[in-house]
């Protein structure tokens, strides 16, 4: 079996109902590469979701199945990669989620619904550099934003990339993992800019 895909948050906040959608189709410009017809490009992404969303998507198809405190998709992402939701409560208050999990993997929705409540239980807010860049990605348009091909320098085919502006207002393509702290700090929106790094317990 091959190692499971680490779980990550892509998104910070409550995604809006477009931002949602947006984020479903965060991957449609990747290559169809092994990453993707596998659906190991999405297993283990998750990010919060509203209520109503929720319940929403609840009511679009019969689940493929239910339980206590999530259900999950009929329709797959990639092989067994579907989308599962989750109500949780956490910090004495409930909060939905929406996770990609590899069903193949029977541990995958309760390593999910573990590292989702780990994260949110945090007392104080952070972002670690990995989520930051996981953001930016999710808010930048498919415009700015694309996988690497056979135009690009060799080593970045397949790898994510975004527009970055130089001083000199030149347009360039970058590895989304080369960022500076400033231009990570540029492309975030102007209220996540200070966060700090999470503390290792």
């Amino acid at each position: 079996m091959t190692s499971r895909p680490e779980t990550r948050k892509i998104f910070e906040g409550v995604a809006s109902r477009h931002e949602f959608y947006a984020m479903m189709n965060r991957h449609n410009q990747a290559p169809f590469d092994e990453a993707r017809l596998s659906g190991r490009l999405y297993a283990g992404e998750w990010f919060e979701i509203a209520e109503a969303d929720h319940d929403r998507m609840f009511e679009i198809l019969p689940p493929l199945f239910v339980r206590m405190d999530h259900f999950a998709m009929r329709e797959f992402q990639a092989a067994q990669v579907t989308s599962v939701f989750f109500s949780l409560k956490i910090d004495e208050r409930f909060r939905w989620f929406h996770g990609y999990c590899d069903l193949a993997d029977a541990g995958s929705i309760d390593d999910m619904r573990r590292a989702i409540v780990e994260r949110e239980s945090r007392p104080v807010r952070a972002m670690s550099r990995a989520e930051k860049l996981e953001h930016i990605w999710s808010i930048t348009g498919p415009d700015f934003r694309a996988f690497a091909d056979q135009r690009f320098a060799v080593g970045f085919a397949g790898r994510r990339i975004v527009m970055v502006f130089t001083a000199a207002q030149a347009k360039i393509w970058k590895l989304i993992d080369d960022l500076t702290d400033e231009e990570i700090a540029a492309k975030l929106p102007v209220q996540f800019r200070h966060l700090g790094e999470p503390v290792a317990a």
